[in-house]
């Protein structure tokens, strides 16, 4: 039904688009044919990364010396009180100095 309505060239044209959709069979571009994939073969063949799970070291089952609880209780407040989820590595060498350490002067060897 669809011929006798349509002309050669039409029916030709959308033959051509029928071909290049991703849907599946033969693609060419630039006068090479492409095979496409199925959706289902393509999901496949992806590899899988495997991803390294973060640790948060404050919500670790370990006992903490007094020293690591102190530095994590000044970091937790520091980030309180000026709004930084992630503060950068000169505003924790400024909790750190608050806390008193300082670096020490290295010896000379003789």
């Amino acid at each position: 039904m669809i011929k006798s309505h349509l002309g050669t060239e039409a029916i030709a044209a959308i033959e051509r688009k029928m071909q290049n959709r991703r849907i599946g069979g033969v693609r060419s571009r630039a006068g090479t044919e492409i095979e496409l994939k199925s959706p289902e073969s393509r999901t496949t063949d992806r590899r899988k990364v495997e991803r390294r799970k973060l640790i948060d070291p404050t919500t670790c089952e370990r006992d903490y010396s007094q020293d690591e609880v102190e530095f994590m209780k000044a970091m937790d407040d520091y980030k309180r009180k000026n709004g930084r989820m992630f503060p950068t590595w000169s505003e924790v060498l400024e909790v750190v100095r608050s806390l008193g350490y300082e670096k020490q002067a290295k010896e000379k060897s003789a």
